[in-house]
């Protein structure tokens, strides 16, 4: 049984689109960043910690229990970590950061099992043109930034903004596909494919350490 530790629409999305059959059990953890930690270490150490909660809390599991934890976020060129904004304000702000540079987008994945638990990221260069006060405005008028990590979505209204990426586009959106997958296959359990990309970082502990 494969669970997706996200309450995400866009994760459940993307699992669905390629094919996965899983259940959602989203994770409840404290998602505030530590002092002195960096955006890779934080998007793993979330995803880890979604992941184990998760698989721990599950009332029913056995051997074939597989779960899949992710948290995506934004790298400023500033090098400032941009999560959801906090409001129209805080959204304006971060677009006004992303406008005219690139800035990068970071997911952290975990898989835990009765195996123990593996984890990666995967990282994508995102452009952005410069935009206009007024364009900035209009867009949050729309609504699309307001659940979205850096106050964009790329599958949206923003593409237009966006000339070009290098890395996985899914990514961006929210869950790199190409990865979880190879990262699924390596547990043994039926219904996942392809092999893991080349570029993406991986690194695992045994059962129960964590860390």
């Amino acid at each position: 049984m494969l669970v997706l530790a996200s309450a995400s629409p866009r994760r459940k999305e993307l699992l669905l689109q390629a094919g996965f059959q899983f259940t959602v059990a989203p994770a409840s953890i404290n998602e505030d960043l530590r002092p002195g930690e960096n955006p890779l270490a934080y998007v793993t150490r979330l995803a880890r910690e979604k992941a184990q909660s998760v698989y721990t809390g599950l009332a029913s599991r056995d051997d074939d229990t597989v779960v899949l934890g992710a948290d995506t976020t934004v790298v400023a060129p500033n090098g400032e970590i941009l999560g959801k904004p906090a409001d129209k304000a805080d959204a304006t702000r971060m677009l006004r950061l992303l406008a005219g540079a690139t800035h990068q987008v970071m997911t952290g994945v975990a898989v835990v099992s009765a195996a123990g638990t593996e984890i990666a990221a995967e990282v994508t260069q995102v452009s952005v043109l410069t935009l206009s006060d007024e364009e900035i405005a209009a867009y949050i008028a729309t609504g699309e930034p307001m659940d979205k990590a850096g106050a964009y979505a790329i599958q949206g209204y923003a593409a237009r903004w966006i000339p070009r990426i290098q890395g996985c586009y899914f990514n961006v959106v929210g869950l790199p596909l190409a990865l979880v997958a190879g990262m699924l296959e390596g547990t043994g359990r039926p219904g996942t494919r392809a092999s893991s990309p080349s570029g993406s970082s991986f690194f695992s502990t045994p059962a129960g350490r964590g860390n």
